[in-house]
């Protein structure tokens, strides 16, 4: 079992967002032992961005209502994946990786913004994510 947690400042955006995507891809592949979740370093239960879900739901991602998540505790068998690598130089987890490992660039914050940022946002974030599964194929010699 491999568990995934994406992660970023609030849980309404970005980190949804990659969870979301992830899970869809996940159901169009052969991925049944990965397990992704996604947490906010300042996470307060606050619904997903409307964007995001505009965004989520235009690409057949689950765009259902759902209260942001704050991160706890480290767990040391879970692949943290945050958003950029100024995040990951202060992260205290043992298996982190950042998007710019990924695809050589951060994720900016679109939250606020207009439905073009998101989906700027959404694209990015998918890149990502298609990386991010090819190295775990690479990783269990597939």
């Amino acid at each position: 079992m491999i568990k995934i947690c994406f992660v970023c400042t609030g849980n309404t955006c970005r980190s949804i967002m990659a969870e979301r995507i992830a899970k869809k891809f996940l159901k169009s592949g052969n991925f049944g032992d990965i397990k992704v979740a996604s947490r906010g370093f300042r996470a307060n239960g606050d619904n997903i961005a409307e964007n995001a879900k505009a965004v989520l739901k235009k690409h057949h991602a689950s765009s259902a209502n759902r209260k942001s998540v704050k991160l706890g505790k480290i767990d040391k068998n879970t692949l943290y994946v945050v958003m950029s690598n100024f995040t990951k130089v202060t992260f205290d987890a043992p298996k982190v990786l950042s998007f710019e490992d990924l695809i050589g660039r951060p994720i900016d914050d679109p939250y606020g913004q207009s439905e073009e940022v998101y989906e700027k946002t959404y694209q990015d974030l998918e890149e990502g994510i298609e990386k991010l599964f090819e190295k775990i194929n690479l990783w269990r010699g597939k």
